[in-house]
């Protein structure tokens, strides 16, 4: 399941192509539920890029400085010790 949700955000759809309209201080979220593909790389030369996907084809990609990326791995590493959800 893909959830998206946006605040401020108004799309223009003129002959086929559409274009922001909406003021700049929009903000977005989304969520990507029941990921059954995960996957990380580098992403040029000073981030790793992070890519979950669903089995209906919705994918997030995430780019992370090095710094985000260590901080998420540590608290991987400590669910699986502390969580009941890695038993």
């Amino acid at each position: 399941m893909f959830t998206i949700d946006m605040e401020r955000f108004m799309l223009e759809l003129n002959d086929g192509t559409y274009e922001h309209v909406g003021a700049s201080n929009k903000t977005a979220t989304a969520k990507l539920y029941d990921v059954t593909e995960a996957a990380v790389r580098e992403f040029g030369d000073e981030r790793v890029k992070l890519s979950c996907r669903d089995d209906s084809g919705n994918e997030i990609e995430v780019a992370l400085d090095p710094p985000e990326a260590r901080e998420i791995a540590r608290e991987i590493e400590r669910f699986e010790d502390e969580s009941a959800a890695f038993e």
